[in-house]
């Protein structure tokens, strides 16, 4: 996801003139693929510096890059485009970055901010610092030198010292600005882009920009084109250069669809805020069904001839051990440095080509290339974040054959295209692939990739769920204990390589089979919500379900197939659309996917005893046939969004049939009105 800058004007970074009242003089977050327009390498290192797709120091991908190689030893300099600093005695300079030190020589490297009015002839040193630990660092420092209050002032930071000291250093969300008495800025918009459908927390974060310590602030949020705004007071004590997170107590109720966000600083410490153009920030917010958990992938390249691959063994054996259930991990042996790891399989092939990884060790999170060490913070970062994907996926084993079964299902709460499933048998342990790098046990190591190592190949729909079944025989493969074994399932976009999800699938079981046809109606006049569902296939029960909506749990631990609850104590007879998610709970804390249903103005229509009705074929793939013992008025069909996709007016009295040729495969609801009232089915398109 690209970044909105703080502030932007083409004219800025062409080094125009800009009035000397404006608080903002430069903004940059490096979004391009490469340096931005003016930016420019003065002195040493000019084929170091690049813009990559990381996001190290603590921004957003992407972002500036100073790399080691070629190795030089001297001063290099990143400079601004020329800035007009008329009439200012003092700039500050703020940014982000992350210092990757390579200690083997034990030598430090001074990162510093100059100035030049003569075009980078000469330079003054505003302010320099030395570094000598791996860390994220924040600057935020007041700048006064010789060319403060002149035109065409270059402002650059320098890297002092041999990059053989460094492996590379991220620099992010570069700013430049004139201190105002009182400041606050909307420094970013926390919600997450991907919303599931009722009530969402809006959080942001602010920065005290000014000198004056701001102590309240009043602060709103709406949706851009809308009338309605939430306004709040926050209290706070935020000194110079400091940032806090706040959460407004009103939530935003958003349904399904795409819009932008709003949050404004709208007053500082009870008066208007000195400079305001930072005052405000806006987020593209993208609202599906419902979201889930997210449990991040990690795929490691690695292999048992491999030296500096024992440290990063280490480091992410930590990393896991602090982190239970909170991951899902293979790790690929590879075939070099020669001889490479005896483990090493085509499987493992396919997927370094996929990724383009030349060397080892390597890691990708989601997708995305990561540091070594893979920090906490991101992978807290990654578990944190929503997603629209759900998995669960169980696999028992037959001793006297060893033989893997494996059953996996994928629920989405979105329609997604260009994705694949991936399925990979992994040992835990291994001890018989040593090679020449001391290690004498590794982890998580890949045995076999089902289906395909490209992955297989899918589009699915929002309230849909899709099963995955495979067998494998695994004295075929690797493997050294059939009773050690572990499965890996995660979702992957084709082009941009994001997971979306990811689960280990449960061990040593049967498979934990969703609800099947649910079924929502309402009854009286209250009125009260009715659900009632098919128990699941398989021949182990569930121990209860439990009910969820809008993503909340409502219910818990149900026992039976029904329940009948007032919607008013639900929260659903709003006018609003709300979603119905129906969960089995299986021994020892598993859990299925979610069967679906919506509850909305258009489906929440009473439940008429003496009016029956039945529906056939079901799954329909042509028509689908109604007969019920009232008068039929007519029929439409809706989409689990509750979007009307088909109406059409019966030609005899009980019986009548509607064309769903044409709709996508899915679930879908049929609304027929009758003489003695409306009642709702919900039927699969095939």
């Amino acid at each position: 996801m690209k970044k909105t800058l703080l502030f932007t004007l083409a004219l800025l970074l062409s080094g125009a003139a800009f009035a000397q009242n404006r608080g903002t003089i430069l903004s940059e977050s490096f979004d391009g693929k490469s340096l931005p327009s003016g930016w420019s390498v003065f002195g040493d290192g000019n084929k170091n510096w690049s813009v990559t797709a990381t996001d190290r120091a603590g921004g957003s991908p992407n972002e500036l890059d100073l790399y080691w190689d070629p190795v030089f030893e001297g001063t290099s300099r990143m400079a601004t485009p020329a800035l007009n600093l008329t009439g200012m005695e003092s700039i500050v300079v703020s940014f982000k970055h992350y210092f990757d030190y390579y200690p083997y020589y034990g030598n430090t490297c001074t990162l510093g901010i100059a100035t030049s009015s003569d075009n980078g002839t000469t330079w003054n040193t505003g302010w320099s610092q030395v570094y000598n630990e791996t860390k994220r660092y924040v600057v935020n420092e007041v700048i006064e030198t010789a060319d403060m209050g002149k035109e065409n002032v270059l402002v650059c930071i320098y890297f002092e010292g041999s990059t053989n000291d460094i492996n590379s250093w991220q620099f992010d969300d570069f700013l430049i600005f004139k201190q105002e008495e009182t400041d606050a800025e909307v420094l970013s918009i926390d919600t997450y882009d991907r919303l599931g459908n009722g009530n969402n927390k809006v959080s942001f974060t602010a920065k005290n920009l000014g000198k004056n310590t701001i102590t309240s602030f009043e602060a709103k949020y709406q949706i851009e084109g809308e009338d309605e705004y939430v306004t709040e007071t926050f209290t706070t004590n935020m000194e110079t250069y400091a940032s806090e997170q706040f959460t407004f107590e009103t939530p935003l109720f958003v349904t399904i669809g795409e819009y932008k966000l709003n949050v404004e600083i709208t007053s500082v410490n009870g008066v208007n805020d000195n400079y305001i153009d930072n005052n405000i920030k806006a987020k593209d917010i993208d609202v599906k069904l419902g979201t889930c958990q997210r449990i991040p992938m990690i795929e490691h390249f690695s292999s048992s001839t491999c030296y500096p691959c024992v440290f990063t063994n280490k480091n992410m054996d930590t990393l896991t051990a602090k982190n239970p259930g909170r991951y899902t991990y293979v790790k690929y042996p590879m075939n070099g440095p020669a001889p490479g790891d005896p483990y090493y399989i085509s499987d493992c092939n396919t997927r370094r080509v996929y990724y383009g990884v030349n060397n080892v060790p390597t890691i990708f999170l989601d997708g995305t290339l990561a540091e070594d060490p893979l920090p906490q913070e991101k992978l807290d970062r990654n578990y944190n974040e929503p997603s629209f994907i759900d998995i669960r996926g169980s696999f028992n084993v037959n001793e006297e054959n060893s033989t893997i079964t494996v059953v996996a299902d994928i629920f989405s709460y979105t329609d997604i295209n260009n994705i694949a499933t991936y399925i990979s048998v992994n040992e835990k342990v291994t001890t018989e692939n040593v090679g020449v790098n001391g290690e004498t046990e590794f982890h998580h190591i890949l045995m076999k990739m089902l289906g395909s190592a490209s992955g297989i190949k899918t589009s699915i729909e929002a309230g849909t769920y899709y099963r995955f079944e495979y067998t494998h025989d695994m004295t075929t493969t690797n493997m050294e204990e059939l009773g050690d074994l572990e499965v890996a399932i995660w979702i992957q976009d084709t082009k941009t390589k994001e997971v979306y999800n990811s689960r280990f699938a449960y061990e040593y079981t049967d498979h934990v089979y969703p609800v099947q046809n649910l079924n929502i109606t309402t009854i009286d006049e209250d009125p009260k919500l009715k659900l009632t569902w098919d128990a699941p296939e398989g021949n182990t029960l569930p121990d209860g379900y439990n009910i969820l909506i809008d993503g909340v749990l409502v219910k818990e631990n149900v026992r039976g197939l029904t329940i009948t609850d007032n919607a008013s104590v639900w929260n659903v007879y709003d006018g609003q659309t709300h979603y119905v998610e129906v969960v089995a709970i299986y021994p020892n804390s598993k859990r299925s996917v979610s069967a679906i249903g919506v509850v909305s103005d258009v489906l929440n229509v009473n439940e008429i005893e003496a009016n029956k009705c039945n529906i056939y074929p079901n799954p329909a793939n042509d028509r689908l046939y109604i007969e019920a013992e009232a008068e039929i008025i007519e029929v439409s069909v809706y989409d689990v969004y509750g979007r009307h996709q088909v109406t059409e007016t019966p030609s005899h009295r009980d019986m009548t049939s509607v064309n769903v040729s044409g709709l996508n495969t899915g679930i879908y609801f049929v609304k027929i009105n009758t003489e003695n009232g409306e009642i709702v089915k919900r039927f699969i398109k095939e």
